[in-house]
């Protein structure tokens, strides 16, 4: 009788630990990912930001919308991230309207949010 409880402690701990195991490795993998997501927007933004300075606004407008794309991927739903998308909106519209001084003064922003996150 000792060993059939022992075994199906042992039985119960093992399944708990396979139940445990890739809810572990599932969450690894999405940090992993929303950490790539973040630098991709952000490397899409200080091109954005070399492309405004340069008034390539067709260029620019280009990657700021990859960077926008990059950004609606991330299922995020924190504070921070909700103010640094409506910023990249706010950044892609003066982008769009060709204002060089509003439009580098809100990608910056929005740069500085990403690299926060």
């Amino acid at each position: 009788m000792k060993v059939f409880k022992y075994a199906s402690a042992l039985v119960i701990f093992a399944s708990a630990l396979v139940m445990v195991s890739p809810s572990v490795y599932a969450q690894d993998a999405q940090a992993a990912s929303s950490a790539s997501a973040v630098s991709s927007i952000v490397t899409n933004l200080e091109s954005t930001l070399v492309e405004v300075t340069k008034s390539d606004f067709a260029a620019a407008t280009i990657k700021v919308k990859a960077a926008r794309n990059s950004a609606e991927t991330l299922a995020d739903t924190s504070p921070a991230f909700k103010k640094a998308y409506a910023s990249l909106i706010q950044a892609q519209i003066q982008v769009k309207n060709g204002n060089v001084e509003k439009a580098t003064t809100e990608l910056n922003k929005v740069i500085a949010l990403y690299k926060a996150l």
